[in-house]
């Protein structure tokens, strides 16, 4: 990706934003705090990746984007739109057509085949067309399968499965929660490169966190959750990579009809 195409890329609206996201957990008695003020904007187009040890709440951060959970605190704004304010039919209906997810356990259904996994999602909103599942199968190079089940395929087929399933409905973001934690390095490598063409060539927004730093280089914004926290990375730059990835934006308080929401302290700071 050259220069020019990033310049423009960072000019696209933003279509997800966090403000001041707090988020703690009970061990016992004991309130445990994961996340404690993550604020960011996700732009159109742009894979972001966030890059972060086991138990630094990247999962938690993921499902809160996705609405799968609600923070103590703080906002997830999807087009200015505080989602906290959906009713429960209308957070399921923007979830299942705006994001698309994609899991480390795949999650597929092992009674159903391939393309049944695919087009599941679009049946659960009432199309029964498996055409566009087929399509999305071909694109991750699974036509081939389209009849086994689960237990009959390997991890990494599995895995562009569950990519396929992901794109069923034509979502706008893809949330990926370590795409790659149970394939080997060459499968996982080449089940990124998957997924990063599909998300190029069609324009998503790709937010996916993993523990690994070399996947994590592979963002066009690289970010490190850390105390609870989201800052940019400030690893060395690979040297494959003639170009670093430019840096994340803060949270500008703004929604896109420009008004107002900042509050106090709730920025990241670059």
């Amino acid at each position: 990706m050259n220069e020019t195409k990033r310049v423009e890329k960072g000019d696209s609206p933003p279509v997800l934003a966090t403000e001041a996201i707090h988020k703690s957990f009970r061990a016992g008695s004991v309130a445990v705090p994961v996340l404690t003020g993550a604020s960011v904007v996700f732009r159109e187009g742009l894979c972001y990746t966030i890059q972060g040890v086991s138990g630094s709440g990247k999962t938690t951060l993921l499902h809160i984007l996705a609405g799968l959970e609600a923070p103590d605190s703080g906002r997830v704004l999807y087009r200015g739109q505080d989602i906290s304010r959906f009713s429960r039919k209308r957070l399921a209906g923007w979830r299942a057509k705006a994001i698309g997810l994609v899991f480390q356990a795949y999650h597929l259904l092992p009674e159903l085949s391939a393309l049944e996994n695919v087009n599941l999602p679009a049946l659960l909103l009432g199309e029964r067309d498996a055409k566009p599942g087929w399509t999305l199968l071909e694109a991750v190079g699974m036509a081939h399968r389209c009849h086994h089940r689960p237990w009959e395929l390997s991890g990494g087929e599995q895995q562009r499965v569950a990519i396929a399933r992901a794109l069923r409905n034509d979502p706008e973001i893809l949330i990926a929660d370590e795409p790659t934690g149970n394939l080997d390095e060459k499968t996982g490598g080449e089940v990124i490169e998957l997924l990063l063409d599909l998300q190029r060539s069609r324009g998503k927004t790709l937010v996916m966190a993993t523990h690994d730093v070399r996947l994590a280089r592979k963002g066009d914004r690289q970010l490190v959750l850390t105390g609870g926290k989201l800052e940019p990375a400030a690893w060395p730059r690979a040297p494959a990579e003639p170009q670093e990835a430019q840096e994340p934006e803060a949270f500008s308080g703004r929604s896109e009809n420009s008004s107002l929401l900042r509050p106090p302290g709730s920025e990241m700071k670059l």
